[in-house]
């Protein structure tokens, strides 16, 4: 089977395969092949081999390789004829870059591992299509009979061993420099992905990947994705960075998103990490920190936008004007008196239909739901869903506003109940399958002993 053939091959299939030249003679066996990054499937550029004494050699696949199947490849010149040449920037070794190295699929939004790399043949070219991540890469890696056996066999009892291939627009490699090796100029890169993708993604990771991945996203995306993560990986994650970049992270996120991770963390780390924030955040996050986990002041944000009841509209629209972009999604703007008393509500849509010279006390809603920094969060959360409310304000015993819970914060509280009943009824479940699995062994241990005429004394 030649190269004119429209075939499929695979790494493992051509690793340590013969290199010949033209006239026959061996010259040494295939150990890499080399393509360039550029294209969405690109071609195979470079041929590494071992000659003899296993001294590796590199040539350019275009100029020299003229047939190639499982077999082996044979080239166009004589031995003597051959320039050797070197590893480009923008180019990377198959089996030493990607083989057995963990890879995210971008698409299925998974931490895999490549078993082996799929190549097609295109004329006298050959492509890279994609990573088999799946068991059938990793039996022809120990041998193409051992796989074709396997899938016989399955097929026997009526089960069909699919390939699992991940195509190369779809694979961004974890296990070494992302920043130095562009693996696709077209791909749906890692940094690219929702935050909440990538915080799937980042829960899949050890510590050490976890922190690879983490050196490639901005402020922003690592900021983001971090809030997206489940709670048990967050304060795990802020401990894996080092105090510096600990603190950046925290100190960008939400004021309540970051309370509930320095929670989490032990009093020496966290006093480490709130001196090294700004003064701002640190004063926020220790404000949250007073109120008990659990409750409407452990989970109200402090990032709202209040004016004075004097205030016209107009103002409370430049106030909003001038928050910066990355501030919360803003529903209403809250009313407090000259005792920075909460006394009204406004929405957005009533501050754009009024005249701007109206004063806030005069277009505000002043009959108000409001909450207690010790209530629990599953009362705020049920009156945040009973009333239909975006936002509930929580109030000091003063009627002073202090913050606000959010319907998302609400759904948060709920989510976490639920996820903690269902780790409590399967604990209970497991409790229950080992008592009886026990109460198995001994009354069947008893009758074995009572039958073989066993007598107790």
């Amino acid at each position: 089977m030649d190269s004119k053939g429209n075939i499929m091959l695979y790494l493992s299939q051509m690793l340590g395969k013969p290199v010949v030249d033209c006239t026959g003679e061996k010259i040494g066996t295939v150990s890499d092949l080399a393509i360039s990054t550029g294209e969405v499937f690109p071609r195979i550029t470079s041929l590494a081999f071992q000659g003899p004494g296993k001294i590796p050699f590199m040539i350019s696949w275009r100029k020299y390789v003229d047939e190639f199947d499982d077999d082996g490849l044979t080239l166009q010149v004589e031995a003597h004829d051959i320039r050797f040449s070197y590893l480009q920037p923008d180019e990377v070794l198959l089996a030493r870059d990607l083989m057995n190295r963990q890879i995210v699929d971008t698409q299925g939004l998974k931490v895999v591992r490549v078993n082996d790399l799929k190549l097609s043949v295109s004329g006298s070219q050959l492509r890279l299509l994609g990573a088999e991540v799946g068991v059938r890469g990793i039996l022809r890696g120990l041998a193409p009979w051992i796989e074709r056996s396997v899938v016989s066999v399955a097929k026997v009892f009526g089960k069909k061993i699919d390939e699992q291939i991940i195509a190369w627009n779809y694979m961004d490699l974890l296990d070494r420099d992302l920043s130095e090796v562009q693996l696709s100029v077209t791909h749906k890169r890692l940094d690219e992905l929702h935050p909440a993708d990538v915080a799937d993604i980042l829960e899949q990771l050890d510590p050490q990947q976890r922190a690879n991945v983490f050196e490639h996203l901005d402020d922003a995306q690592a900021t983001e994705a971090i809030s997206e993560m489940e709670d048990e990986y967050q304060s795990d994650f802020i401990e894996s960075l080092d105090n510096k970049q600990a603190a950046n992270v925290l100190g960008n996120m939400d004021p309540d998103d970051a309370a509930d991770i320095v929670r989490d963390l032990s009093y020496e780390r966290a006093e480490t990490l709130l001196r090294l924030m700004g003064v701002e955040d640190a004063t926020e996050i220790r404000r949250l920190l007073g109120y008990k986990d659990g409750t409407a002041g452990g989970m109200m944000t402090t990032q709202f936008v209040s004016v004075a009841d004097t205030d016209t509209v107009g103002h409370a629209i430049e106030v909003l004007r001038e928050l910066p972009e990355d501030h919360p999604s803003v529903h209403f703007v809250y009313v407090l008196d000259e005792y920075d008393k909460l006394v009204g509500v406004c929405s957005l849509r009533t501050l754009v239909l009024t005249d701007d010279k109206t004063p806030m006390s005069k277009c505000m809603y002043d009959d108000l739901i409001t909450a207690t920094p010790d209530e629990t969060e599953e009362d705020v959360s049920a009156d945040i869903f009973k009333y239909d409310l975006t936002a509930m304000p929580v109030v000091d015993e003063r009627g002073a506003l202090l913050g606000i819970v959010t319907v998302d914060d609400a759904w948060d509280a709920i989510e976490d109940d639920v996820s903690s009943d269902k780790t409590k009824t399967s604990a209970w479940k497991w409790v229950g399958i080992a008592t009886g699995a026990v109460i198995f062994l001994i009354l069947y241990t008893l009758v074995v002993l009572q039958i073989a005429g066993f007598h107790w004394r």
